[in-house]
């Protein structure tokens, strides 16, 4: 399998390309791919979904290409997948913005400009079907998917223009010295995965070999009699949450301790804000409105850890019983006014740029917003010390 089969979605750089209908958007995705992405028509509104395609660009590395419907989609169904035009938006990290250039620019793509340029998101605004003009402008970049004009210098400016924009932030390596030994509990029951670690846990390990560090894997019911044949203790514990009041009682206080979830909050989102937002859990009554939202979409089993044990243990530490909504994917709601919490998985398959879309639709409409780890710790009492691996929040600590 190649490297780029492997790298997972939310890891990659995210470029989509957005434009109005018959401005050629999926012939010039085509074309970027070197593949027959999208399917091509002179129909209008041919594209009726966001469809995605993963590639290398070089120097840049794995990338996710997006081909969107026309943002001037007309018509009930036209509304709803300009709506889903939109969404795209959240998780890009370069938008290609196509206009025809045989056509003056419109109200559709200056509306679309503006929300690019409200969200920060960097751009590359194109003309296509050059082909068309008699004589090419020297101002503003033109290409045509139909002759293979600038192609090469489009791929070649967007992964200039996304490399520049592109940060590295450490998961967990930052926190480790070379020689330091970590211990990675992870549970192996009914839900997980056969003959494979869950994303966040592939990640971690790697992250840590990145730190010159080893890893040492067990189960929890393994803990103590691994923690016993290490000559020295480790640097840090990192549990699945779902054990963190078992183990935190497995493993010394000299000892840092943390979680996967947790180490995720803090490398896709805001770890403050989602640790500011926990103690409203203590808030909630009955027929208040919780939002438990996941990234990804799975088939939920017995036990579920979203749907079933987080809503148990609420209403355990609560005595209150909640009025629990549930989303997954890309369903996460723009409007959270309704909501008393929203509660968010660790995001490991979206991209960093969504998952702070989404924290900070909860900020801008006042409603507090936490993550599964930081959750499932307060709950067990244990929030502070599974937080001690991160001193730049040690002030927000004692407030709560």
């Amino acid at each position: 399998m190649s490297s780029l089969n492997q790298t997972p979605s939310g890891e990659r750089i995210h470029i989509a390309f957005f434009g109005r209908r018959n401005a050629g958007k999926s012939s010039l995705v085509n074309a970027f791919t070197g593949q027959e992405m999208a399917i091509v028509s002179d129909v209008k509104g041919t594209t009726t979904d966001p469809v995605s395609k993963a590639m290398e660009l070089l120097p840049l590395g794995p990338v996710q290409i997006i081909d969107t419907p026309g943002i001037d989609d007309e018509g009930e169904l036209g509304t709803l997948r300009v709506r889903r035009t939109r969404q795209v938006l959240n998780r890009t990290d370069l938008a290609i913005v196509v206009a025809d250039a045989a056509q003056p620019i419109g109200e559709a793509e200056e509306e679309l400009l503006t929300m690019i340029r409200a969200k920060n998101i960097p751009y590359i605004w194109v003309r296509n079907k050059a082909d068309l003009l008699e004589q090419i402008p020297e101002d503003g970049f033109y290409a045509s998917a139909k002759t293979g004009y600038h192609i090469h210098e489009l791929k070649e400016l967007a992964a200039k223009t996304a490399l520049r924009e592109e940060t590295k932030r450490p998961l967990v390596s930052d926190l480790l010295a070379p020689g330091d030994v970590a211990v990675l509990v992870v549970p192996i029951d009914k839900a997980a995965p056969k003959g494979r670690l869950i994303l966040p846990q592939q990640q971690t390990i790697r992250d840590i070999l990145e730190a010159g560090a080893s890893a040492l894997v067990c189960r929890d019911t393994e803990l103590v009699d691994t923690l016993a044949k290490l000559v020295q203790p480790p640097k840090m514990v990192i549990t699945d949450s779902q054990v963190f009041g078992k183990v935190s009682k497995m493993v010394s206080k000299e000892i840092l301790l943390t979680s996967f979830s947790i180490l995720m909050a803090r490398y896709k989102g805001d770890l403050p804000l989602t640790v500011s937002g926990v103690a409203a859990v203590d808030s909630l009554r009955d027929g208040d409105k919780v939002l438990i939202a996941e990234g990804c979409t799975h088939h939920r089993q017995c036990g579920d850890i979203g749907t079933v044990k987080i809503p148990n243990w609420i209403r355990r530490h609560t005595g209150a019983d909640p009025d629990f909504v549930f989303t997954s994917g890309s369903q996460f709601p723009e409007d959270v006014s309704g909501y008393q919490l929203v509660i968010h998985c660790g995001g490991c398959t979206l991209p960093e740029r969504e998952m702070r879309y989404r924290q900070q639709c909860c900020a801008d409409q006042g409603i507090p917003i936490t993550n599964y780890g930081i959750l499932i710790a307060y709950l067990n009492g244990i929030l502070h010390r599974t937080l001690e691996p991160f001193p730049d929040i040690g002030k927000l600590l004692k407030e709560i």
